[in-house]
């Protein structure tokens, strides 16, 4: 196993959505490298247990290890200087899909919050709502109903403590990841209470 505090991070945050009941969606998760730049990025993909495939609510994650964390965490590896503290960028997308019809954006506002809890000391901010519809084929005789969907989106940074980059042992990334975890899936069951007329399950 890699030892690194950026896959501690995922390892905590898969923890937290064990912990809440979250289930992983399949073929949706994917760790990549930007040879280029240097950053590395770990997506993956969580909905409601019992939801089917594919679910009407669903978080999609995003962190991003950015060559700068990188070079603040390796300095403090081979030097054990932290001049700068190492950060994980969060993007989490909460989408409501398989919709009948076109969501109301301020009803969608108001039922869920401008921030997230506090993760360590930091929160994420709502960066935005994205509408979207899924036309039917007019060459596919089965496929005759409009689909909606809406994505709201959540972004922010994590910045790691000394004491979490000294020590792989440190419970923070579990405490901080845990009230990520169990907000993620209050919120998604919110939204998929809402009066927003779902499709039938396939």
């Amino acid at each position: 196993m890699l030892d690194h505090v950026f896959t501690d991070a995922i390892s905590a945050l898969r923890d937290a959505f064990e912990s809440a009941f979250l289930e992983r969606q399949p073929f949706e998760e994917h760790f990549q490298s930007d040879v280029l730049l240097g950053d590395l990025t770990w997506e993956t993909s969580y909905g409601l247990p019992g939801e089917g495939e594919p679910p009407r609510v669903v978080a999609h994650i995003t962190f991003d290890w950015p060559a700068w964390s990188q070079a603040a965490y390796r300095r403090w590896y081979v030097e054990d200087e932290l001049d700068q503290c190492p950060a994980i960028e969060i993007e989490i997308v909460l989408r409501v899909q398989q919709l009948a019809r076109p969501v109301d954006a301020e009803a969608m506002y108001v039922s869920v919050p401008s921030h997230s809890p506090e993760i360590g000391g930091d929160r994420l901010d709502r960066a935005g709502l994205t509408t979207e519809i899924s036309h039917p084929d007019p060459d596919d005789p089965l496929d005759l109903t409009s689909q909606y969907a809406v994505e709201i989106t959540y972004e922010g940074l994590y910045e790691l403590a000394e004491e979490t980059v000294a020590d792989g042992r440190s419970t923070l990334l579990d405490d901080h990841f845990g009230v990520l975890g169990g907000w993620i899936a209050a919120t998604l069951v919110k939204l998929g209470d809402l009066d927003l007329g779902f499709l039938p399950a396939e």
